[in-house]
């Protein structure tokens, strides 16, 4: 992890690294810029993946892929509930879903496929894992994690950018957009009544895709 803090240093050479973060700046519209383009290259890299097995192996490893970086004013929240120092250095060493990939897949099976692939994609090196498909969250989510450093070119230079790269079924995806939308709705918080049925819910869905996997 330390050497992946270092190569992270080169955004020295295109933003003020101690400066504070400040949302409006032309420092951050520039390290949004190369968060922006650390999603396509690796956006574009799993996309090479789905679209290979449909053509050579007829089958559909990924149904779908959403992006989506995160809102200054959601970076500079999660700095401050984190205690951080307020400056570009702390955002890039510890904030490390700014740039965040979902992708979405038929079978539970499929997940550690996919998780498998984009690990050997050349380039691309593993920050960090968690496995929250053998080991939901007890509110119920499961997904797999990875924290990827991703490499982009600027003028001829190599800088690695981290993404956030969530892998889930579609059963799963299902459940989390629902439960998140109810969260929404109740101002965030649920009552217990309410977050032991969701958890119900998730346990349903897990068996649903253990026995897909069962029928084949």
């Amino acid at each position: 992890m330390e050497n992946e803090f270092k190569d992270l240093v080169k955004i020295k050479n295109f933003i003020d690294y101690d400066k504070k973060v400040e949302k409006n700046d032309k420092t951050f519209e520039k390290l949004m810029f190369i968060y922006k383009i650390a999603i396509k290259e690796l956006k574009t890299k799993i996309e090479t993946i789905q679209e290979e097995f449909k053509i050579f192996y007829d089958y559909d490893l990924i149904d779908h892929i959403n992006t989506r970086i995160k809102t200054p004013d959601s970076i500079l929240t999660k700095m401050k509930n984190k205690e951080l120092e307020c400056t570009y250095k702390a955002m890039i060493e510890n904030i490390n879903d700014i740039a965040g990939i979902r992708v979405v897949c038929p079978l539970k099976r499929d997940i550690y496929s996919i998780k498998n692939m984009l690990q050997k994609l050349p380039g691309i090196q593993t920050i960090k894992e968690k496995d929250y498909v053998t080991n939901p969250k007890k509110s119920g989510y499961s997904a797999y994690h990875l924290i990827l450093s991703v490499p982009i070119v600027l003028s001829q230079n190599i800088i690695y950018v981290k993404v956030e790269v969530q892998i889930r079924t579609m059963a799963m995806d299902f459940w989390s957009s629902l439960e998140h939308k109810m969260k929404y709705k109740a101002n965030k918080e649920l009552t217990k009544k309410m977050s032991k049925t969701w958890i119900s819910y998730a346990k349903m869905i897990n068996r649903m895709d253990n026995n897909i996997i069962n029928m084949e």
